[in-house]
């Protein structure tokens, strides 16, 4: 005798947006057997409780997972479950970037003839400075223009810039020869991060510009097509023309910041100046710092994640930060080298 409280697959299939024939297909997958089978008849019935298994299996097909790991998200525990679901992803987006890099190479050799040459570059410098700029990017899906790297061309230098909202970072690369001509435009940061890897290996590398993408030429005459995002950048040079005055000014050693800042977890940093003498905060401790502030006394707090790698890509051991007050962004540079140069928005002060 059947169970009154069972429902049939039409009505089971209809209530977890699955269809009918799909449900045989997972109770022959031995990945959900109805609660009950009709002696007589065959029919497969099933229960309310198998609602929420059967709409966890459709999302999962909805995500492309594969049945065989879907076999072992049912059997495994929450934080495994979650690791494979992260995982699966993980794997789906670099699939999904490698194609859209396929294509934008497939793309560009429809016009191959039609590029501009731009420039030539040391190609470990170049990729030194991708890492650099790369860290400031961002992935956001409203701003799709944050995930990108704004790479300016003149005849003097190349300047590349990134922006997160909370950082601007700016690095300027002198050409091995002039720049054959003025260009701009705003490159896929997971492009970059590719090619980076062969520009290590590349002593040269030549700048192409086309109409949708901008060719990274190696010495083996390959080519990595970093596409151009259409959306405009932020005009930041207008931002850092409306600074403020700088008001004080703290030069210090990086490794020693650094590793005040490694000694614990804190998500808020203070910087601060006393009587010319530099220090952090880390919660109640204050940590004098080896080196020298001009300008009034300050306290500057900033989130960790912002001022770590703020602090962690520029060059050289020597750091100066020019402040503008405990609201306004502060510069990041190196003190003997300041063709790479950060902003850092401060946060609001902790209690």
């Amino acid at each position: 005798m059947t169970n009154p409280e069972l429902m049939p697959i039409g009505a089971f299939a209809k209530l977890a947006g699955l269809s009918a024939s799909a449900l045989r297909f997972y109770d022959d997958a031995c990945l959900l057997h109805p609660e009950q089978v009709d002696p007589v008849t065959g029919y497969r019935l099933y229960s309310e409780a198998q609602l929420a298994r059967a709409s966890q299996l459709r999302q999962l097909r909805e995500i492309g997972m594969p049945l065989a790991a879907i076999g072992r998200f049912f059997s495994a525990g929450p934080q495994e479950a979650a690791q494979m679901i992260d995982h699966h992803v993980a794997e789906v987006a670099a699939e999904a970037a490698g194609i859209q890099r396929a294509a934008a190479t497939l793309k560009a050799s429809l016009g191959e003839a039609a590029h501009l040459d731009l420039c030539t570059l040391s190609g470990p410098v170049l990729a030194a400075a991708i890492d650099q700029i790369a860290a400031t990017t961002m992935h956001n899906v409203d701003i799709p223009v944050l995930n990108g790297v704004h790479l300016e061309s003149n005849p003097d230098a190349i300047s590349l810039t990134s922006t997160d909202r909370y950082r601007l970072a700016t690095r300027t690369l002198v050409p091995n020869q002039p720049s054959a001509a003025s260009w701009a435009g705003t490159l896929a940061a997971d492009d970059l991060r590719a090619a980076a890897s062969r520009l290590r290996r590349s002593p040269i590398v030549t700048l192409e510009a086309n109409e949708q993408t901008l060719g990274l030429r190696m010495v083996d005459r390959t080519v990595a097509h970093c596409r151009l995002l259409t959306e405009a950048f932020p005009d930041y040079k207008l931002m850092v023309s409306s600074l403020p005055a700088v008001t004080q000014r703290v030069t210090v050693e990086k490794k020693g910041l650094l590793k005040a800042l490694e000694q614990q977890a804190w998500e808020r940093i203070g910087l601060r100046i006393t009587s010319g003498q530099p220090s952090v905060l880390l919660g109640d401790r204050v940590l004098e710092l080896d080196g020298n502030a001009f300008g009034p006394d300050l306290t500057v707090w900033f989130e960790l994640t912002t001022l770590y790698p703020a602090i962690g890509h520029t060059l050289g051991n020597d750091l100066m930060l020019d402040l503008r007050g405990a609201d306004q962004p502060a510069t990041i540079r190196s003190a003997d080298d300041g063709d790479f140069t950060t902003l850092a928005m401060p946060c609001l002060e902790t209690s």
